[in-house]
């Protein structure tokens, strides 16, 4: 069992995939006025979905088999370059978790972009 480093904090990194959980519909979705700890999800709004996914320039994507496995192992080495302690992740069709402790001058919600980033750099190029 890893041991808690002191001088970093812990995060839990959470993405999904493009255009599988919109704004406004019966699925929760948070949004930078809605995602903190006790704030309530967004309402759902068939409307506001229906302009979400106008506004798509590709269909959904859903991670398959072979994706959700090269995700996971190629979740410690990102963390790596990225200069943070991998903990544990999982994935499903939809979206992906990760457990890492950060340094704590750096925000998670950059380590959420940098890992998506990254992650889909190699993806393509696989």
């Amino acid at each position: 069992m890893q041991l808690l480093d002191p001088n970093r904090t812990s995060w839990h990194i959470t993405f999904g995939t493009y255009g599988t959980r919109l704004h406004g519909s019966r699925r929760p979705t948070v949004d930078k006025q809605h995602n903190e700890l006790g704030t309530p999800f967004l309402p759902t709004n068939a409307k506001q979905e229906s302009l979400v996914r106008q506004s798509m320039v590709f269909p959904p994507h859903f991670l398959g088999q072979q994706e959700r496995l090269f995700i996971e192992q190629h979740l410690p080495t990102t963390c790596e370059r990225g200069g943070w302690s991998f903990r544990i992740a999982a994935d499903s069709s939809d979206h992906v978790h990760l457990l890492c402790d950060i340094v704590p001058a750096v925000h998670g919600e950059k380590v959420r972009r940098l890992v998506k980033r990254w992650l889909g750099q190699a993806l393509s190029e696989k």
